[in-house]
């Protein structure tokens, strides 16, 4: 287990501070045409899926359906589990594992929240630059698009 040695300021004793990955989620949002991506306002700057940390006290599925909506301004249905994604590198800001979801987007689309920017790209034309692992993300959905079962939604090589 992984943790940091910490003294107690009152009686000087060491203190056992735990530290655990962050959970956060992804969401493909299907729309006719492609899928969402938003170009992020904060750094790391780039376009990715809409998503972010789950709140205490909140499910994956709630925290999905949250997300997608801040900063998309879209609601969205058929929400199902693409994979879990938890390579340690992911995110190099910090440890995070991410649940991603699938689901239909309706409503008009709108950059909202923590993205300056929103498109809807086909699968064949995704930007060349994505952040975090949304490229290996978007390559394990095409090839479940296409009928194909996913090598890895682990996110291990």
């Amino acid at each position: 287990m992984s943790f940091d040695t910490l003294v107690c300021p009152t009686c000087s004793a060491p203190v056992r501070k735990y530290r655990n990955p962050f959970p956060t989620v992804d969401i493909i949002i299907e729309l006719a045409g492609g899928i969402v991506l938003i170009e992020r306002k904060n750094e790391p700057f780039g376009w990715a899926l809409p998503g972010g940390f789950v709140d205490y006290g909140e499910s994956l599925e709630s925290a999905a359906v949250r997300e997608a909506r801040e900063e998309t301004s879209l609601d969205i249905e058929n929400l199902r589990l693409l994979g879990c994604y938890s390579d340690p590198s992911r995110d190099a800001r910090m440890h995070t594992i991410s649940a991603v979801y699938c689901a239909t987007g309706r409503g008009i689309p709108a950059a909202a929240d923590d993205a300056i920017n929103l498109k809807v790209y086909p699968l064949e034309a995704l930007p060349p630059q994505l952040c975090f692992d949304h490229g290996r993300i978007l390559a394990d959905y095409a090839r479940l698009v296409a009928g194909k079962v996913p090598t890895s939604v682990s996110g291990e090589a």
